[in-house]
C-alpha cells in the first residue's frame, strides 16, 4: 500500500449537486472514516448536506463492479436483456475487455459510418474524462453524436440564454445572493437540491433583510422565507413571467436607460406582453392577480434583482421559451451585469456545467464552438492533427434523439460513461425497446445499474475519490478533484480508460497517431483543453491548488470572472424575445384528471446510482407520491396507502404522501427509484429547439390497490451494503 495514503487528509470538491462543496477526506489505511470541510472553503463555508457529509460509503458497496466484466451470453439487437446479476457476467482482464471493444465498436464503424455511433458524457465525471471521451468520438469516429444529461436537464435555458446573450452560463456567484435586496426563486426546491445555496438565500432573508419571490406549484421549504409565494400550475411559467413583464411595462417601472444602451427588439417584445393582462395570467395559471402585480413591482423597484431558476422551467416543451420569459424580466428591469443581480440556472449535478465547456454535446466543441462553422472545425482538426475536412461539419443527435435513432441505418453502437438513460429517459416503457435493439453497448460506470445491465462489456470506473481532475460548478467556479484512495479492485480513472481504448481504436483504424492519447496526468489534458477552448485558457493546476477560478479565465494572468455581463453581452446587445403562452403538451382530462410533476428529494441523487447505493437510501428506502389532502379526501386516500399512478405511457406502484406541499389537482413523484420510476410515466414530447422532454406535466390518475401490489424490496435492484 503507498504509505502517503495513511493518516492523512485530502481536500477535494463534492461529487453530487452543482454547488461544488469543499470537502476534506480523513483517510486511514486506504478508507475514508469521515468526511468535514473547512470553515475557510469559499463555496460553502463549512456548511454541508446529507449528502456530501454522509454519502461516501458507495465506494465500498459491496455491488460496486471492480474488475472489468464482458457478458457470457452474445446479445443480439431485438433480443437484449438486462443481466444485474455478476454471475452473468464473466471477469476478465482490461486488455481483453479494451481490445473486445475497440475490436466491437471499430467493425460497426467501418461497416456503417459515423451515423452508427453514439456516446452519453457525463456530468458525474470530471472536465478531463468528458473532454477525452468527446475527442476520441470526434475525433476517431467522426461523429457529433455526443451528449450528456444537460438535455434533460438545463437544455431549455442554454438555448435561450444562447439566443437571448450570447452565453449559456450562469452569469452570478451563488453566495451573491446577500447583496441583492430582491430574489425570485422558481421551479427549484432549492432547500433540497442546492441545499448549501438554500442557507446562503435564506441569511439573505433573515440576516441581510432580502425579499424573496417563490413562483413554483409547490409549498418547497424556500415559502417558508417568501414574501410572496405564486402558486402557479405547472406549465404556466410564460404566462406567469410576462404578466410581470406586462405590468413592469404598463406601470413604466423598466430601465429606459438599460434598454437604450443594451438591448433590442423591444418594441417587439413590449407588443407581445399586451395579452398578458393579470386578469387573463389569473385565468390561465391560477396565480391570483394581486400577487402578479405584487411581485412585479417588488422585482422592479429593487436596487439588486436575482433570478435562481432549475429544472421546472427547462424540463417543458417550452422550456426554452420558459428560460426567454425570465431573461426578458432581467433585461427590462436592467438587473443584470452587476453585483447581487444576474440570471441564475442552479446546475442539478456536480459538473454538468463543466462537461458542457468540455464540448460534451452534439452541436459544440469545447467552449461551446459551433460544429457547422467551418472555421471551428478547421481550428479543431489543426489541434488534433487530423486531415482538413476530416471533422463532421454536422449537427449531431441529443441525448432524447440518440435511443429514437436506433434502427437499421441509424445508430447501431453505443458507449455510456457515468450516465443512466434508462432512469432518465422519459418514457421510460419505449426507451427500453430502443435499448433493446442496439447492437453494441459499452458502459462505463462503478455500478451495474439499469442501463449497464443492458451492457457487453463493462469498465469499472474510478470514484471521485479515487482520480485526479476538475469539476466546474454551478457558479463557474473550477475546482480540484484530489486523489485521496488507491482505486479499489482493478478499478481504473475515467481518463485512463478512454485514453487506453482510443489507442487501440486508433490502431485499428490506421491512424496511427498515439502520442496524441499519451497523457500521464488529468493536469496535461486541461492544458490541452485550455487551448482550444479560450474561457478556460488561463485555468492551470497550480493555480487553482487553494482556491477555484471562475471561468472564463482569458490566461494566465486573468483572475477569473465572478459575475458576467458588467459592460456587454457576447452577442453585442441582449434580445428581447416577444412571447406567446402555449399550454402543455398534455393536459388534464376527464380520463386522468391530475397533472403529474416530477423532482428530487435531499437524500437521492439523480437516478440513484450513487445515492441508492449508500445508506442514505435507509433514510429515504422508497417512492411516495405527494398529493394533496383536497384530492386524497375526494379519493378516500390516505398516508401511506399503496397506490397505482398511470399515464397513457405507462404505470407504477407506491405509497401515498397525503400533504400541502402540492397544490390540488397536481401531485409529485421523485424520480430516483428504480422500482418506481416516475420516468415510466413521463411524456417525451420534447422542446422544439431544445430538444428536451418535458418532465415536470402530462396528464396522470391514481387509484387505492392492495398492499401487495407494491413492489417488494427483493424485485428490484436494492442496494447492498459493504
Amino acid at each position: 500500500m503507498n504509505k502517503n495514503l495513511i493518516n492523512k487528509v485530502v481536500s477535494t470538491t463534492c461529487p453530487f449537486c452543482g454547488v461544488g462543496c469543499n470537502l476534506q477526506l480523513h483517510i486511514n489505511d486506504n478508507f475514508i472514516y469521515k468526511i468535514t470541510s473547512p470553515f475557510d472553503g469559499i463555496v460553502n463555508k463549512g456548511n454541508l448536506c446529507v449528502k456530501g457529509r454522509f454519502g461516501y460509503d458507495f465506494i465500498y458497496n459491496k455491488n460496486r463492479v471492480t474488475t472489468p466484466l464482458i457478458r457470457k451470453t452474445p446479445q443480439k439487437p431485438g433480443a437484449r436483456t438486462q443481466a444485474f446479476d455478476k454471475n452473468e457476467w464473466r471477469e476478465v482482464s482490461w486488455d481483453e475487455a479494451l481490445d473486445y471493444a475497440a475490436d466491437r465498436l471499430t467493425e460497426i464503424y467501418k461497416r456503417d459510418g459515423s451515423e452508427a455511433m453514439a456516446v452519453y458524457c457525463c456530468a458525474k465525471a470530471t472536465n478531463e474524462d468528458n473532454y477525452l471521451l468527446q475527442k476520441l468520438y470526434r475525433a476517431l469516429f467522426r461523429t457529433n453524436n455526443i451528449d450528456h444529461c444537460t438535455r434533460l436537464c438545463h437544455a431549455g435555458s442554454v438555448v435561450g440564454l444562447q439566443k437571448a446573450l450570447g452565453s449559456a452560463a450562469m452569469s452570478n456567484t451563488a453566495s451573491e445572493v446577500i447583496k441583492s435586496d430582491v430574489f425570485i426563486i422558481t421551479g427549484s426546491n432549492t432547500a433540497e437540491t442546492h441545499p448549501i445555496i438554500a442557507i446562503q438565500m435564506k441569511a439573505a432573508v433573515e440576516k441581510y433583510g432580502a425579499k424573496l419571490i417563490v413562483v413554483d406549484p409547490r409549498r418547497v421549504e424556500m415559502v417558508n422565507y417568501a414574501t410572496l409565494w405564486l402558486p402557479e400550475k405547472p406549465g404556466t411559467d410564460v404566462a406567469v413571467f410576462s404578466g410581470m413583464a406586462h405590468v413592469i411595462l404598463k406601470e413604466k417601472l423598466y430601465n429606459q436607460q438599460f434598454i437604450d444602451d443594451r438591448t433590442e427588439n423591444f418594441r417587439e417584445f413590449a407588443q407581445s406582453m399586451e395579452k398578458f393582462t393579470p386578469e387573463y395570467v389569473e385565468s390561465v395559471s391560477g396565480v391570483k392577480k394581486e400577487l402578479i402585480i405584487e411581485a412585479a413591482r417588488l422585482y422592479a423597484n429593487a436596487e439588486r434583482g436575482a433570478i435562481y431558476w432549475a429544472l421546472g422551467i427547462s424540463q417543458s416543451t417550452h422550456g426554452t421559451n420558459n428560460a426567454l420569459s425570465l431573461i426578458n424580466l432581467a433585461l427590462l428591469t436592467g438587473h443584470i451585469g452587476r453585483e447581487g443581480t444576474g440570471l441564475n440556472p442552479l446546475r442539478g449535478q456536480n459538473n454538468v456545467q463543466g462537461a458542457s465547456d468540455s464540448g460534451a454535446m452534439p452541436w459544440h466543441y469545447p467552449g461551446y464552438q459551433e460544429v457547422n462553422q467551418e472555421e471551428v472545425a478547421l481550428k479543431f482538426e489543426k489541434a488534433w492533427n487530423i486531415e482538413p475536412g476530416g471533422l463532421n461539419r454536422n449537427l449531431g443527435l441529443t441525448t432524447t434523439e440518440i435511443l429514437r435513432h436506433v434502427h437499421d441505418g441509424g445508430v447501431r453502437s453505443l458507449y455510456i460513461m457515468g450516465e443512466n438513460p434508462m432512469m432518465s429517459e422519459p418514457n421510460l416503457n419505449e426507451a427500453h425497446k430502443h435499448m433493446q435493439e442496439l447492437e453494441f453497448i459499452a458502459v462505463q460506470d462503478l455500478f451495474i445499474n439499469e442501463s449497464g445491465a443492458y451492457a457487453d462489456v463493462f469498465f469499472p470506473a474510478g470514484s471521485f475519490a479515487e482520480k485526479d481532475g476538475t469539476f466546474t460548478n454551478t457558479d463557474r467556479r473550477v475546482q480540484l478533484v484530489r486523489k485521496a484512495l488507491e482505486p479499489i479492485g482493478l478499478a481504473r480513472p475515467d481518463w485512463e480508460i478512454i485514453a487506453d481504448l482510443a489507442k487501440r481504436i486508433e490502431s485499428r483504424l490506421g491512424r496511427p497517431n498515439s502520442s496524441f492519447w499519451d497523457y500521464t496526468h488529468p493536469s496535461q489534458i486541461m492544458d490541452e483543453m485550455g487551448s482550444v477552448a479560450p474561457s478556460y485558457a488561463g485555468i492551470k493546476y497550480d493555480r487553482i491548488q487553494k482556491v477555484g477560478l471562475q471561468a472564463p479565465v482569458f490566461d494566465k494572468n486573468h483572475s477569473g470572472t465572478p459575475y458576467l455581463f458588467k459592460d456587454s453581452f457576447p452577442s453585442g446587445r441582449g434580445k428581447f424575445h416577444a412571447l406567446d403562452y402555449q399550454p402543455i403538451d398534455e393536459p388534464a382530462d376527464a380520463e386522468y384528471p391530475f397533472i403529474l410533476n416530477t423532482g428530487r428529494v435531499l437524500e437521492h441523487w439523480h437516478g440513484g446510482t450513487l445515492t441508492r447505493n449508500s445508506w442514505l437510501d435507509d433514510l429515504y428506502p422508497e417512492a411516495k407520491v405527494e398529493i394533496h389532502p383536497y384530492d386524497a379526501e375526494a379519493n378516500g386516500i390516505q398516508t401511506n396507502d399503496a397506490i397505482k399512478v398511470s399515464t397513457r405511457r405507462g404505470e407504477i406502484f407506491l405509497r401515498a404522501e397525503v400533504t400541502e406541499k402540492t397544490i390540488p389537482g397536481v401531485i409529485f413523484i421523485p424520480f430516483h427509484f428504480a422500482e418506481a420510476a416516475a420516468n415510466f410515466l413521463t411524456n417525451d414530447a420534447m422542446d422544439p429547439e431544445a430538444k428536451i422532454p418535458e418532465f415536470k406535466a402530462c396528464a396522470v390518475r391514481f387509484e387505492k390497490v392492495p398492499e401487495n401490489k407494491l413492489p417488494h424490496p427483493e424485485n428490484h435492484q436494492k442496494r447492498g451494503r459493504y
